[in-house]
């Protein structure tokens, strides 16, 4: 297990929630192609997405929202994070923000002065995959375990549901 991995594991246990890790083919991380391999639903997949200020240039904040919702940059997040532009943070800022690669960019280990927002959508579901910090790990648990995290806040509206894209 690597560090990133172990770090996961300590932040769920210390919630005290159920968890479950599970082992995946790199390959096959990225959210779409996990869920049609390995059987989940997308609906109960969540995404932690880094988001980058173009103006002021250096701010981000971390964002989870279910795969089949999309995160509302421009207005909503943008708001939050109080600056004039934002974008999705290309790879390589989201490694050196995260020490992450996509696909399996998790809140579970992230900086702990990085923002943490989570879509009230995630919420409402039983149980959610996340991503375990690497891609060859996701984390199955109670999405409870967000709350838990240090500065996290659950955001109505973070994301817009597919019905109102």
């Amino acid at each position: 297990m690597s560090d990133i991995e172990s770090r996961v594991k300590a932040a769920l246990e210390a919630t005290g929630l159920g968890y479950e890790l599970i082992a995946c083919d790199p390959e096959l991380a990225d959210t779409a192609a996990f869920c049609a391999h390995y059987g989940y639903p997308m609906e109960q997949s969540a995404n932690t997405i880094v988001v980058a200020s173009r103006k002021p240039e250096g701010r981000h904040a971390a964002c989870v929202v279910l795969a089949t919702h999309r995160l509302d940059v421009n207005k909503r997040v943008r708001r939050l994070l109080g600056v004039q532009k934002l974008s999705f943070a290309p790879p390589q800022v989201t490694a050196e923000v995260t020490g992450m690669l996509i696909g399996g960019v998790t809140p579970l280990a992230l900086p702990v002065e990085l923002p943490l927002w989570v879509d009230a959508a995630v919420m409402a579901n039983e149980w959610v995959i996340l991503g375990g910090g690497s891609r060859s790990l996701k984390v199955k648990a109670d999405p409870r375990v967000l709350t838990l995290l240090p500065g996290a806040e659950v955001i109505d509206g973070l994301a817009l549901s597919p019905a109102a894209s």
